[in-house]
């Protein structure tokens, strides 16, 4: 289990958790138990609803206490004094590839091709996309696909809670029959079906702006790190093309399609990197 404790991280799960409570505070008590008390649709929504709310702070759990894919450090401690010597002399750096094993001076330790290493972790991560606050965690090679579905669910909620409540008022003020006393009996239900509204439309595009970006990373095989890297050095590794299932499945993993969807699942079927010698994870 990793949690990291960065003040910045924990307030932003804390945020996470209080945003997710309270859309499912006000769908469940302002507009399905008073609009769908009565109909069949009421206990449907909330099953879907609160279904979607376990999936998604499930996977949100998972990212955050899972190890992204630190690499293990060495119980021994290695020489690496001719590398520190030389770190302020100019040379071209031959591993701006990242196809290539590379030593870490802070760590001080060997790490596998397309590692980096993370500031706030203190660790290098295998396939370091970036460290993302809203998971306090990294988002590496073994819990990126936790943060997708983490995003991918969001987004849903999102969408889910902004059609409910659109819907809502279509109900309440739509029939041509609201008074003034109407209004002001429900004004805690506006006011609520406002916030909500506000909460579903800036998180949403918030977060869709995110996974775009996410799926972008994997079918152009190129971390977010790898992506900063390159373009302020202005080169690029050469990669052979790979098919777009293959990079998926890279991230998803290699069972069923439908398993991509679980956050239960396992995450890659990955070869765990072994170095010469014992080493500490």
């Amino acid at each position: 289990m990793v949690f990291h404790k960065d003040p910045c991280g924990i307030f932003c799960i804390l945020l996470t958790y209080a945003l997710v409570i309270y859309a499912d505070y006000v769908i469940m008590q302002h507009i399905i138990a008073t609009t769908l008390s009565g109909s069949l649709w009421g206990p449907f929504h909330g099953i879907m609803l609160n279904l979607i709310i376990f999936v998604l702070l499930y996977a949100h759990t998972r990212a955050v206490l899972s190890d992204p894919g630190a690499v293990p450090l060495p119980l021994t401690r290695l020489d690496f004094s001719d590398i520190h010597l030389q770190k302020n002399k100019p040379h071209k750096d031959k591993s701006v590839s990242g196809e290539d094993w590379t030593v870490c001076q802070r760590c001080e330790t060997y790490r596998p091709p397309r590692a980096h290493h993370c500031k706030v972790c203190r660790r290098c991560i295998r396939r370091m996309d970036h460290h993302c606050p809203w998971v306090n965690n990294c988002i590496g090679e073994l819990n990126q696909k936790y943060f997708i579905q983490f995003l991918f669910y969001t987004v849903l909620l999102c969408a889910y809670a902004l059609a409910l409540n659109i819907a809502n008022w279509i109900w309440m003020f739509g029939h041509g029959r609201t008074t003034n006393a109407d209004l002001l009996s429900k004004k805690s239900t506006v006011a609520h079906g406002i916030g909500l509204c506000i909460e579903s439309v800036l998180f949403g595009l918030f977060v869709v702006i995110m996974l775009y970006d996410q799926l972008s990373s994997i079918f152009g095989d190129e971390t977010g790190v790898e992506y900063t890297i390159h373009r302020s050095r202005k080169e690029r590794a050469p990669r052979p093309r790979k098919p777009k299932m293959a990079l998926l499945r890279e991230v998803f993993g290699y069972g069923p399609i439908y398993c991509w969807f679980l956050p239960c699942s396992s995450v890659v079927m990955t070869t765990r990197t072994v170095l010469p010698g014992s080493y500490d994870v």
